[in-house]
């Protein structure tokens, strides 16, 4: 334990802050922790948010398909059985490892503002659940892209399942139950005509509350993923579920025109690349701000020797506190969509970091305001989805996609069934106000046409010998940066087993606000280095829940799968050891 020489009675004095967030609210109601699940298998693993989903993916890989095949597949599942987040009307990154002695690939498929998009528009009306809040969708391109470059099973094989899933129905489980009614009892959700639809669509005819074993039956977003089966992505983008989505932007007053839509591309993008001890690490490149980030604070920390102390020692905690400030102050500072922005070369070498780590104080928490003296500083949401995939050759796939706010713009496409996003409220919409309780005004994130908003989305893959042996990645906004340095650091720093290492305690520092928020504050395991932080000048606060990293470890001696399901938001691994299933 890192030693403080602060007597105990000033300790005493610097009581742990305890959040009272909406969020936080929520998450005390949510369906209670269940036990870690960890699965092993050797043909194959498929762990997300859905065990239905899941099941869809690891089918695929049992029929022959590769990694792709079953992500794509995952992916349109959780469109139908987790809508909170799983989609065809957001966007993501989709990490892929083509397998040894191939280069690690990203997929983004990150939504764009449209070409009516100004930098002032809401300066009036700041809604985040209106139409206007909704960006052009990426999803449906992003998976035909994996699949035309990487995909075995034909396109059809592969979105089938989801329509069959959304037509015939399912189980509904507590994480669904839960989601739903809660989006449905919002106070704007029940009174609005503006989610009339969403009323309609994810409301159950007898009006009662959704509970345990319910079968949800969804007609119209069957009718639009067979659609996307059977023509392509392109009926997505210019056939009739263009023409339904292009008529409720038109009804609600929103900016997305066919053209939009015609124009969208997903890009193949080379991944961020860092290294950590004999470890090869991969992330998703800007837009996305989370590989250049997590490869920061992984270069950042690696020369102070972590495993030397316990993980969660004061001194530790504190080093890992800085290295996540500093990165979020040049995510502030330089990220943003690189068409639009000049991001500087070198904010992933290892000399950027130890020029960052240099000032980092042993016995003092930095002030956030003093890293970043030329930002002006002003007086003074979480609800993403990612899954991992791995196949029998070793091709691994790192997914996240998202809506930006759970339920996205709680807008439903009327007719269509699917839930629009509401990816818009990810850009800077004041130039120039920063402020302390972490609204971000810098020029390089500034809304314009065409442009990619900034994501913190961080599928990675990690390699050892050329082959994968760790994928990882979180929703949770801006915490899933600091999920996924906390899982990395877990697995190839501290060596703790993958089971071990998601059921960690998660911890969070973004810069501003200046606080420290860590699910272990509560605990009487870390209260004595919970009181060395407040003494070092950190303001500590209780995260209840953070993240869901459903995340995939290569056991380097066995050659096995090991999947583990995040106990925090549900969710399952689901392994193949067979090449058919009957």
């Amino acid at each position: 334990m890192f030693q403080s020489s602060v007597p105990q009675f000033l300790l005493l004095l610097c009581p742990v802050a305890v959040l009272a967030s909406t969020a936080e609210m929520l998450a005390a109601e949510m369906p209670a922790r269940t036990p870690i699940q960890e699965v092993r298998a050797v043909g194959g693993m498929v762990v997300s948010d859905s065990e239905i989903a899941s099941r869809i993916g690891r089918d695929v890989l049992a029929e022959g398909g590769n990694a792709v095949d079953a992500a794509v597949a995952t992916a349109f599942a959780l469109a139908v059985t987790w809508p909170e987040a799983g989609n065809i009307g957001g966007g993501g990154f989709m990490m892929v490892h083509p397998g040894v002695g191939k280069s690690p690939v990203c997929i983004d498929y990150r939504e764009v503002a449209p070409r009516a998009a100004t930098e002032n528009m809401f300066a009036t009306d700041n809604s985040r659940y209106k139409a206007k809040a909704v960006g052009v969708p990426g999803t449906v391109r992003g998976l035909a892209l994996a699949h035309q470059r990487f995909g075995k099973l034909t396109w059809k094989r592969v979105v089938t399942p989801a329509a069959e899933l959304a037509e015939h129905g399912f189980a509904v489980n507590e994480w669904l139950a839960h989601s739903t009614n809660g989006v449905l009892e919002t106070v704007g959700v029940r009174e609005s005509k503006r989610y009339a639809e969403l009323r309609r669509v994810y409301g159950r005819a007898d009006g009662r509350a959704w509970k345990v074993g319910d079968t949800m039956i969804l007609p119209d977003l069957a009718n639009t993923l067979r659609t996307i089966a059977e023509q392509g992505a392109a009926a997505f983008y210019q056939g009739q579920i263009a023409d339904q989505l292009v008529a409720q932007m038109q009804h609600g007053n929103g900016l997305i025109t066919k053209e939009d839509l015609a124009g969208y591309q997903a890009k193949l993008r080379e991944p961020i690349r860092g290294t950590y001890r004999e470890y090869e690490l991969f992330g998703p490149p800007p837009p996305s701000s989370g590989g250049v980030c997590v490869v920061e604070a992984m270069n950042m920390l690696e020369p102070f020797k972590l495993r030397e102390h316990p993980r969660f020692s004061s001194r530790n905690m504190h080093l890992i506190t800085e290295a996540m400030r500093r990165a979020f102050c040049d995510r502030a500072r330089y990220l943003a969509d690189p068409d639009f922005a000049n991001i500087p070369a070198d904010l992933t070498t290892r000399a950027h970091a130890a020029e960052l780590a240099s000032n980092i104080d042993l016995d003092h928490a930095t002030k956030s305001e003093s890293l970043a003296p030329e930002i002006t500083l002003a007086p003074e949401s979480p609800n993403t989805t990612h899954f991992s995939v791995i196949d029998r050759e070793g091709m691994a796939v790192s997914n996240t996609y998202t809506l930006e706010a759970s339920w996205g713009s709680r807008i439903v496409v009327a007719g269509a069934g699917f839930v629009l996003n509401n990816e818009m409220g990810d850009f800077n919409w004041e130039r120039g106000v920063t402020t302390r309780a972490g609204q971000i005004g810098t020029v390089p994130n500034l809304i314009e046409p065409g442009k990619r908003m900034l994501s913190s989305q961080s599928p990675f893959i990690v390699t050892r010998d050329g082959k994968a042996c760790l994928l990882t990645g979180s929703p949770g906004g801006r915490t899933i940066i600091n999920t996924v340095i906390g899982n990395l650091l877990n697995v190839l720093e501290f060596e703790m087993t993958l089971a071990e290492a998601i059921d960690a305690p998660r911890m969070h520092h973004q810069w501003f606000p200046d606080e420290l928020r860590f699910e272990g504050s509560k605990s009487p395991e870390h209260a004595e280095a919970i009181q060395e932080l407040q003494v070092l000048g950190h303001t500590v606060w209780h995260r209840d829940r953070q993240g869901s990293a459903h995340s995939i470890q290569v056991d380097r001696e066995t050659g096995q799968f090991i999947g583990v399901a995040d106990w925090r938001r549900g969710g399952a691994a689901v392994g193949t050891d067979s090449p058919t299933i009957k």
